[in-house]
């Protein structure tokens, strides 16, 4: 058999024109110290801030710093693995999260890996940990009630879905309690949930997951976690991941609840960063950039427009204080990009006001827009009543004889402040608010005995949904207290208190 020049000329053509070279290009960088942490690596010229770098040991890093001739990275993960002389990969990708459905109900830590054992998560997509907020013109007033069940931040200090509200105060005066009640009263809304536990310890987190879990709140909760055993870039990062999972439902026309428990953590993990990566301090030995560093977390949340579907975010930030001090640098720093605070107070804490929540220094910027007009109308002088009667009180120790309205003030006064008081995980649906408090406000209560205060109250709903569930499905419907269904609110309260004081 012979073959003809041509053929094998036919042959190599084909072959030419079929050939494909798919080079695998990229670009390296060796590691010149390692420590604490942190990396400074060489070589790396085409690097971008925020990159996910790898490095030997499926170990990850991310780019903080970019400077002439080196770039400073934060190690996410083991360490102790890596050496001067290792050769460092680009990925090319900024760092990001797995989000979607999947992840509700799952705790994760700060990768967004699980950590549950309860196997992998299906990602729908993934969302760099950082992005930018939306716009103005992107975003709608805040308007709808964000219901927390506390009955002294729902009445005074109301959160709407897109609100910023710091939760503030000193160590144990159940500021992550108040977090949680709210996240366990969205039970039968359609707000998604958000925990991020940053900078605690493993049996702490492990009991607020156990709580949500017995609560039923898990089903629509997930738990971002980066606890105090971990690497402060861990605690860094834990917080926009969180933002990240969120905000995949809100572009989606969702409403999400992010709680950052605690973000002292995370100013402090993120000062330990920026020392290593010798960055210059500034006051209190924080990094300049501190300010912007939770700005770019909670200027994310917001109440879209209905263009984009009218999904919201709300942010929750914690933040400790010391003795008190809501006028320390931290403090300071998240109070000024927040739109209002949640002041728990030590003292009112331990005199068994629970929840402990300091009316006077409390605020929020949304007020009356984010309360359902039920509630606006029985609580609108609410505040004021209280703060009145937290002044007469303090003068009347001084023994002093009171004419009868004082004495009647500060008669309804305690009796107003009793019943804001309320046990732990037992948020209150905002139909029994408002009846309890329209009652406190309107007088009802004053010949009770403040001991029996708390008793009245559970008789009282009893009642209600045994003799008058219609008007409670009424208010709770509307959202109103009209003519009729107040006529029919003191019908109730009076039949009950002839009962219950017999």
């Amino acid at each position: 058999m012979q073959i003809r020049p041509e053929e094998i000329s036919s042959v190599i053509k084909k072959q030419i024109e079929n050939y494909r070279t798919d080079l695998d290009i990229s670009e390296m960088g060796t590691v010149v110290y390692i420590g604490d942490g942190i990396a400074r690596i060489h070589g790396l010229q085409k690097a971008m801030s925020g990159e996910l770098l790898e490095f030997p040991g499926d170990v990850y890093g991310m780019v903080l710093n970019l400077e002439e001739d080196s770039v400073g990275a934060v190690i996410l993960g083991d360490y102790t693995k890596l050496k001067e002389g290792d050769t460092v990969k680009r990925t090319g990708r900024i760092t990001q999260v797995p989000v979607g459905e999947g992840m509700v109900g799952r705790v994760v830590n700060a990768l967004g890996q699980p950590v549950d054992g309860k196997g992998p998560i299906e990602a729908e997509d993934h969302r760099n940990i950082e992005s930018a907020a939306p716009g103005v013109t992107q975003r709608k007033s805040v308007h709808e009630a964000l219901q927390t069940g506390l009955k002294a931040l729902d009445s005074m200090v109301p959160i709407g879905r897109g609100q910023r509200e710091l939760i503030i105060g000193d160590r144990g005066t159940g500021k992550t309690a108040v977090a949680i009640d709210t996240i366990i009263n969205q039970k039968d809304s359609d707000v998604y949930c958000i925990y991020v536990a940053i900078g605690q310890k493993n049996s702490t987190v492990a009991g607020v997951v156990e709580t949500l879990r017995q609560a039923g709140a898990m089903d629509y909760t997930t738990v971002v976690m980066a606890t105090a055993s971990e690497p402060a870039p861990m605690l860094y990062i834990a917080p926009y991941a969180g933002c990240s999972i969120g905000e995949h439902f809100m572009y989606n026309g969702k409403h999400v609840l992010v709680v950052y428990d605690d973000l002292s953590k995370h100013a402090v993990a993120y000062r330990e960063m920026s020392l290593l990566l010798r960055r210059p301090p500034g006051r209190e030995a924080y990094p300049g950039d501190v300010f912007y560093l939770r700005s770019r977390l909670l200027e994310r949340a917001a109440k879209l427009d209905d263009e984009r579907g009218g999904g919201s975010l709300t942010a929750l930030p914690i933040i400790e204080t010391q003795a008190g001090d809501i006028s320390a640098y931290i403090p300071t720093n998240v109070i000024s990009i927040t739109d209002g605070q949640i002041f728990l107070e030590t003292d009112l804490f331990f005199a068994g006001v629970r929840p402990a929540i300091n009316v006077g220094f409390s605020v929020s910027r949304v007020g009356g827009s984010a309360q359902v007009k039920a509630m606006r109308k029985v609580a609108g002088r609410l505040r004021l009543d209280l703060a009145q009667f937290r002044e007469l009180e303090a003068f009347a120790q001084f023994g002093t004889d009171l004419d009868k309205s004082t004495q009647t003030q500060i008669n309804r006064g305690r009796r107003t402040a009793e019943i804001l008081k309320q046990k732990q995980y037992a948020p209150l649906p905002v139909e029994k608010q408002v009846m309890i408090i329209y009652a406190a406000v309107n007088g009802y209560l004053d010949e009770i005995d403040l001991d029996k205060i708390a008793r009245f109250e559970e008789d009282f709903f009893r009642f209600i949904d045994q003799r008058y569930a219609e008007l409670s499905k009424k208010i709770f419907d509307t959202g109103e207290l009209d003519d009729s269904a107040e006529q029919e609110l003191k019908k109730a309260i009076q039949e009950f208190k002839e009962q219950f004081v017999a």
